[in-house]
């Protein structure tokens, strides 16, 4: 099973570390920003990376020649239906919520600005709707009571991302598929971008997430 990556920041990285200690191949990283840590991380393993020309859009031409899945880890682009379909299986993205609720930049902090007793994350196959495709995996974690959206993401949601990933990659190497679960429309909810001043920026330098590889 070859990967290309498409990520940035602490996440990406640690999705490129997950992955090597699991014996996954990743073949080529794709960033928006050569400077971006997961970048360094890449060129220090000595796999290839390649720039975005669109910091917005991934392209075909920017997916590696062979790549039999797509694997996004916080990045912020769009991956282009060419640049799907040039991947044997297309692409899988994780997202910190139980889609289809929450669907948006924003799912953590709404998590908690409405309440929600329990959040999750959930692998999806990535689409042109965002955060619209077939379910992969999902599960959940509780939340505690006062819990900050970065203390949720640090605490449990970036660690059952790298787990779910594992799994599911684990699942179509073995299966030669990925699992699809179409998302119940009837309970999608939209996270947009809370205001500056009400927003609790997830993307500040902070400690890197604990690894699941071990576990997963």
């Amino acid at each position: 099973m070859k990967i290309t990556l498409a990520g940035s920041r602490h996440f990406g990285v640690e999705t490129l570390n997950m992955m090597r200690g699991h014996g996954i191949e990743v073949i080529r990283v794709v960033v928006a920003d050569g400077e971006d840590r997961l970048a360094a991380a890449a060129r220090a393993a000595g796999i290839e990376v390649v720039v975005q020309a669109k910091p917005k859009l991934i392209a075909a031409s920017e997916i590696a020649p062979g790549t039999d899945l797509i694997v996004t880890a916080h990045s912020h682009a769009l991956v282009s239906k060419e640049a799907l379909q040039v991947s044997k299986h297309g692409g899988i993205g994780y997202h910190p919520s139980l889609l289809p609720r929450h669907r948006g930049i924003a799912a953590i902090e709404w998590t908690i600005k409405e309440g929600d007793p329990i959040a999750g994350g959930t692998i999806y196959h990535l689409s042109e709707r965002l955060d619209a495709g077939a379910i992969a995996a999902q599960d959940w974690v509780f939340v505690k009571k006062g819990e900050t959206a970065r203390e949720l993401w640090e605490r449990a949601l970036a660690p059952l991302g790298l787990r779910l990933l594992a799994q599911v990659i684990d699942q179509a190497k073995i299966s030669g598929n990925v699992p699809s679960m179409p998302q119940d429309e009837q309970f999608a909810t939209n996270a947009p971008r809370l205001d500056v001043e009400k927003r609790l920026d997830l993307e500040k330098p902070h400690a890197a997430p604990k690894s699941a590889a071990s576990g997963a």
